[in-house]
């Protein structure tokens, strides 16, 4: 099992909030790291995401956070800042002051705990100093604690969601590694079988899964919930890649999304691949791609595995083992 610490220069910290079921995940890069951005999901909600698009020249970033909280989510971010600016870390502009970039991406839990509490400055700054190098814990933690999988009859029917991470390392030490957070509109199935892992279930105690996308051919389309479901991936490489060459590598990781979450990439999903380079090894770029789509669909199924049950939203596992018996 790898980790997308496995990639030398990045650090990886977590903080959750068991009650009010909410959290945050940062990722620190020791230097400033190239990186672009890839947008699927029509319901998205960001800060500081402009330097990784295409037609930006400045694509330089000192740090990725993820977090719960939705829009309010957000502020986070200002206590990742004010950590890297204690650490005079960022862009320096003169007269002795940086600016860091921190692109932030949020993920819709305030259906689950106490929604009037989510993330902010302070719990952005205590997943900073939480950062290590060491292999990221996966599950219902961090910008994972409260996320959710199979919306489409209401949160009550859904299944838990969580983090997870893999990585890959090629005979050249070429390393490729990836974390996402899955809180997906629609089901996540085996890429083998096609088997439903975690979804819509068909009732609030449940332990059947309905299919979301049988009940889409069905005629049926709830709208109440929408907007509040995301998938947040990160692709990081020791590679050397140019920006155009990082969008390319965030474009191929989205099939990753595609082959183990039915339906994906919908307007009430807020999907996007974020993929950075830290290295300065030589790779193909269609290789580094095809093998971030292959983690990623990986990392998704992590972190259905590793979900646990939280606020009455059952996980996978206890689920499955239900079934069992």
């Amino acid at each position: 099992m790898g980790s997308i610490t496995d990639i030398e220069g990045i650090k990886v910290g977590h903080v959750s909030d068991f009650e009010a079921i909410t959290g945050c995940t940062v990722m620190l890069f020791e230097s400033p790291a190239t990186a672009a951005v890839d947008l699927r999901g029509g319901g998205t909600s960001t800060r500081q995401i402009d330097s990784l698009l295409s037609h930006n020249t400045f694509g330089k970033i000192h740090a990725i956070l993820l977090t719960g909280g939705s829009a309010y989510g957000l502020d986070a971010t200002s206590g990742v800042i004010k950590y890297l600016e204690e650490k005079n870390v960022g862009l320096e502009v003169g007269g002795g002051i940086v600016v860091p970039s921190v692109p932030t991406a949020v993920i819709f839990d305030l259906g689950i705990g106490n929604g009037r509490i989510r993330p902010d400055a302070q719990m952005g700054y205590e997943a900073c100093m939480q950062a290590k190098s060491s292999q990221v814990e996966e599950g219902s933690i961090g910008a994972g604690t409260g996320a959710t999988i199979g919306k489409l009859m209401g949160l009550g029917q859904a299944t838990k969601g969580g983090i997870g991470t893999e990585s890959y390392k090629l005979k050249n030490g070429v390393i490729v590694g990836v974390l996402v957070v899955v809180n997906a509109f629609g089901d996540v199935v085996s890429p083998t079988n096609g088997q439903i892992l975690a979804g819509v279930r068909d009732s609030n105690q449940g332990n059947e899964f309905l299919g979301t996308l049988n009940l889409f051919k069905q005629g049926i389309i709830r709208r109440a919930d929408s907007y509040q479901n995301t998938t947040l991936a990160v692709v990081v490489t020791n590679a050397s890649f140019s920006k155009s060459e990082l969008l390319r590598i965030s474009t191929i990781a989205q099939t990753g999304l595609a082959k183990v979450i039915s339906p994906v990439h919908t307007s009430q999903d807020g999907d996007m691949v974020i993929s950075v380079s830290l290295g300065d090894l030589k790779e193909d770029v269609n290789l580094l791609g095809v093998i971030a789509a292959e983690l990623t669909q990986k990392a998704i199924i992590r972190a259905v595995e590793q979900s646990t049950t939280l606020g009455g939203i059952p996980c996978s596992k206890e689920l499955l083992s239900n079934k069992a018996t």
